[in-house]
């Protein structure tokens, strides 16, 4: 199995910057795909961004050109740099893995790390 736990959220101004971390333990050679979505009150949560083993990534519209997605491999460390930032990120974000194990595929989630930002 594999668990996942997220780092470095905080409180910052309109156009700061904040980079999230999301470590895996466990079984982390198992996976194959890490991504965050992120939940702001009174909504559904939303993807943000992944990233494979490959190293293809791929991001919602919505962060494109601002935040970026980039893992070590090394330390089954997966982080996510948020630039510019607007009032409109103010979310938990969340890291989830999947990863396969006895020949089926499985999902985690970490327990969120919150994220504001202030106009």
């Amino acid at each position: 199995q594999v668990q996942v736990a997220e780092s470095g959220g905080g409180s910052v101004q309109t156009g700061g910057s904040l980079r999230l971390s999301c470590a895996a333990s466990g079984n982390a050679a198992s996976i194959y795909r890490m991504s965050w979505y992120r939940q702001a009150p009174g909504k559904a949560r939303d993807f943000v961004a992944f990233i494979e083993i490959s190293g293809r990534s791929q991001y919602a519209d919505s962060v494109k050109g601002r935040f970026a997605i980039s893992q070590d491999n090394a330390k089954n460390t997966v982080y996510l740099q948020m630039d510019s930032l607007l009032p409109e990120d103010t979310a938990i974000y969340y890291c989830q893995c999947n990863y396969r194990w006895s020949g089926s595929v499985y999902t985690d989630w970490g327990q969120g790390t919150q994220v504001t930002v202030s106009s």
